[in-house]
C-alpha cells in the first residue's frame, strides 16, 4: 500500500512538472513541480517560516488540547445524565452546525488578530467533533452491563471509569483524530483571513506580493503538516486502542 501511494505521488509530481510546460495552463500561475520544490527548499532556510510554523502549530495544538479537555468533560458530564442530555439536546443541534468561520467577525471584535482570536475559532470548530463523539460513545453503552453494574452498587464514578469509558473510548479516539484536522484547517484559516501569524499569514502575503512559487510552497507545507497530523492521529488512536477489536483487525489487515 505505502508502493502504491508513492507511485501516485510520483505521477501527481510528474503531472505538475509537464503541465505547465504545455499551453493549457501558464507557468506564471502553475509553476512546474520542479520551481515549487527549489522554492520550498528556500523557506526551509529562512527563519520566518520556522516562526511562522511555529504560530501555526501552536496555535493548533493549544486550541485542540483545549476542545479535547472540554469535549471530554462536557460530554462525560452530560451523557452521564438523561435528564441533562435531554435538556442540552436542542442546543447542541442548534450550536453545532454554526460554521467556525462565521464567527471571524467575533473573534477580531473580541480579541483583534492575536493568538486568541485563532483560539476561539480552532476550539469552537473542534469542540463539536469530540463531544458529538462521546455522547454517541456513552449512548452505546450496553444495557445488560449499566445493570449489573447497578446491581452491584457501583456509584457513578465506578459505572463511568468501568462500563460508560470503555465502551466511549474509541469513539472518543475517533473525535480527536477528526478534531485534529479540523483544528488544523481552522488555524490557518484564521492566519489567512484574519492576519493572525502563522503559515496562512505567510500564505497571504506571498499571494499579495505575486510571489507564486512561494504560495505552492507553502501549501505544500500544509500539505505536509495535515498529513503528520493524521498519521501521529492514527499512531495514538491505535496505541491507546490495542485492546480494542477495529486496531487487532486493522493490524491483521497489514
Amino acid at each position: 500500500m505505502v508502493v502504491r501511494g508513492l507511485a501516485g505521488l510520483a505521477g501527481l509530481l510528474a503531472v505538475l512538472e509537464v503541465l505547465p510546460r504545455t499551453p493549457l495552463v501558464s507557468a506564471d500561475y502553475l509553476p512546474p513541480a520542479s520551481t515549487i520544490g527549489r522554492a520550498f527548499w528556500h523557506l526551509l532556510g529562512e527563519g520566518t517560516f520556522w516562526s511562522a510554523l511555529g504560530d501555526t502549530l501552536t496555535g493548533w495544538g493549544t486550541g485542540l488540547a483545549i476542545a479535547v479537555l472540554a469535549g471530554v468533560a462536557a460530554g462525560v458530564v452530560i451523557g452521564s445524565v438523561p435528564v441533562l442530555r435531554a435538556a442540552t439536546a436542542s442546543t447542541i443541534e442548534f450550536l453545532r452546525p454554526i460554521p467556525s468561520v462565521a464567527l471571524i467577525p467575533v473573534a477580531v471584535l473580541l480579541y483583534g488578530t492575536d493568538l486568541r482570536s485563532k483560539l476561539l475559532l480552532v476550539v469552537y470548530a473542534s469542540f463539536w467533533q469530540v463531544l458529538v463523539q462521546v455522547l454517541a460513545g456513552l449512548q452505546d453503552a450496553d444495557p445488560v452491563a449499566q445493570d449489573t453494574a447497578r446491581s452491584y452498587r457501583l456509584g457513578t464514578w465506578g459505572r463511568i471509569r468501568y462500563v460508560l469509558w470503555p465502551t466511549a473510548l474509541p469513539y472518543v479516539m475517533t473525535g480527536v483524530r477528526l478534531a485534529a484536522t479540523v483544528a488544523l484547517v481552522l488555524a490557518v484559516t484564521a492566519e489567512l483571513v484574519i492576519g493572525a501569524p502563522g503559515l496562512g499569514q505567510q500564505l497571504a502575503v506571498a499571494q499579495t506580493s505575486g510571489a507564486v512559487p512561494e504560495v505552492y510552497a507553502l501549501v505544500l507545507t500544509t500539505g505536509l503538516i495535515g498529513v503528520a497530523v493524521n498519521l501521529a492521529a492514527r499512531a495514538v488512536e491505535h496505541r491507546v486502542l490495542h485492546w480494542h477489536q477495529s486496531q487487532r483487525g486493522e493490524s491483521q489487515a497489514r
